[in-house]
């Protein structure tokens, strides 16, 4: 079958079409083309309803019994209250008590959540907080995906009640964005569990409304994937089955330099940034790693790095000619470079101006705060940039104030012509054509110093080993991640590079989100 556009697009990024699919995340403009299109197709909106109730009662079911006392429904005036209603239903027809509000006036329901609402049959009450007496379990069918204002009024106080309660969300919180994740209440509580349907929402993954979904579970209610063809989603959570077929991997006719060279521009001060970066690049599979380091400072790398190579460099000539060896496959510039160390600019020019494939880090993104189209001027299909929120900031002082974080990477990208990997526990990969994945395993035991190094290092050799761009920060992404939980409470960067190995092999293998 011919491929279509968008899986041209997504092969020429490394990345498997149909683990796309099952990974799409979709905002909520394009939820309701799935649901349209569906309709269209002739299943019937209350049928679409009637599953997403059953699913939400299921889930409730699932975490307690019948006897855990009484379930407070609370349903707005649109169709995620339609689902309240037919979980209340349900809820109800299993023998648990129910009691329901509803947010205005049942005569003002339409369409299926009127259909919903007269199938329940039960008492239907206003919803204040006086819903939420007697209560042991919750379930918010207040306004889910569908807010684009803050709460006020009766919504806002028995939302704001919700704190600390045991509750089942269904699509989303009431007060989270479907679309960035952003909170419109204050305070906002968190759900037990949150039940949404056919496709996650990047509501679910970017902070802070992940933290506001407790447990996400995705119900399957009758939407065939096919609408997927017509909506082209861009956006995905991160995880392996992605990009796993691409991991780069040794055979018997494999040498040093097949298996790829990695070369880390290593600086005068902070030698231990370069240290790690190159450790990751060894242990994320490069045949060769180099540093080029300041003449003085290469007795120190090489006392600290015995299995690389170390090039002592005195000026930039010098430099320029180590890069020239075609042999070389992927850059590091930034950990440890300095921005005032005499020649850093300098090397960092060097790197851009070659056809190597880059990751640009740390001090090399500094280095440009005060003249950053000089940087995106040079940046291309090769290069990688990682900066964190102050780094992104020097780059994209206009952007800094956007709370969407997709908004924020797809146009940088966009703007730099390169693939932006914006760090943070919601670690988000973005590509100049708007394809983007959110990082589904993030870490808080990666807040310690030098971790971006590892994760340059790491991006770094996975580009040498024949990864694209796109899907080696994806990678290096999950798999900094996924070694950071594997040690747990008490890590520093450099316990990293020695558990990528592990990580390597179990990324290979699992069938694994």
């Amino acid at each position: 079958m011919e491929m279509t556009e968008a899986d041209q697009a997504l092969s020429a990024h490394g990345l498997a079409v149909d683990a796309w699919r099952t990974h799409a995340l979709l905002s909520p403009s394009e939820m309701e083309i799935a649901d349209r299109l569906v309709i269209e197709g002739g299943t019937a909106g209350i049928d679409l309803m009637e599953a997403a109730g059953k699913a939400v009662a299921d889930a409730v079911c699932d975490l307690y019994g019948p006897d855990a006392g009484t379930t407070a429904i609370l349903c707005g005036p649109g169709n995620n209250g339609g689902d309240g209603f037919v979980a209340a239903r349900f809820l109800a027809e299993r023998g648990w008590a129910v009691k329901l509000g509803l947010l205005g006036d049942r005569s003002r329901l339409t369409g299926d959540a009127a259909l919903a609402a007269q199938a329940y049959g039960g008492t239907i009450d206003p919803l204040t907080t006086d819903i939420l007496e007697g209560a042991d379990i919750v379930v918010d069918a207040v306004f889910g995906a569908g807010l684009s204002r803050a709460p006020d009024g009766d919504a806002a106080a028995v939302l704001k009640s919700l704190t600390g309660r045991t509750v089942v969300a269904v699509d989303l919180p009431s007060g989270v964005s479907g679309a960035d994740g952003s909170v419109l209440l204050n305070p906002m509580y968190e759900a037990t569990r949150t039940v949404s349907f056919f496709r996650g929402k990047p509501g679910h993954w970017l902070l802070p409304g992940r933290i506001a979904c407790g447990t996400l579970t995705l119900a399957d209610i009758g939407i065939s994937d096919s609408v997927l063809d017509r909506i082209n989603p861009k956006t995905a959570f991160n995880g392996p089955a992605l990009w796993q077929g691409e991991l780069p991997a040794p055979d018997v006719f494999s040498h040093k330099y097949s298996r790829g060279s990695v070369l880390v521009v290593g600086g005068a001060e902070m030698v231990g940034a370069a240290m790690l970066a190159a450790r990751a690049a060894q242990r994320g599979g490069a045949g060769i790693v180099t540093i080029a380091s300041p003449v003085q400072q290469g007795p120190i790398y090489r006392l600290g790095l015995e299995s690389a190579v170390v090039k002592s460099i005195k000026d930039t000539r010098a430099f320029i000619e180590l890069l020239s060896d075609r042999r070389v496959d992927a850059c590091v510039v930034g950990p440890g470079l300095g921005v005032s160390e005499p020649g850093s600019m300098e090397r960092a020019l060097a790197v851009l101006r070659t056809d190597c494939a880059a990751v640009v880090d740390a001090d090399a993104i500094t280095l440009f705060a005060d003249g950053p189209d000089v940087l995106f001027d040079m940046t291309g299909e090769n290069h990688v940039l990682t900066p964190h929120d102050g780094e992104f900031a020097r780059l994209f002082p206009d952007l800094a104030g956007e709370t969407d974080k997709l908004v924020k990477a797809r146009t940088a990208a966009a703007r730099a012509d390169c693939i932006v990997l914006l760090k943070g526990f919601d670690t988000v990969v973005a590509a100049p054509d708007g394809y983007a994945v959110i990082n589904s395993n993030g870490s808080p035991y990666l807040a310690t110093a030098g971790a971006g190094d590892v994760l340059a290092g790491l991006i770094a050799a996975l580009m040498a080993g024949g990864m694209t761009p796109f899907s080696a920060a994806a990678a290096a992404s999950f798999m900094t991640s996924d070694a950071a939980h594997m040690f747990g409470p008490g890590l520093i960067a450099s316990d990293l590079p020695d558990f990528i190995p592990g990580v390597l092999e179990r990324c290979r293998t699992r069938n694994a989100v």
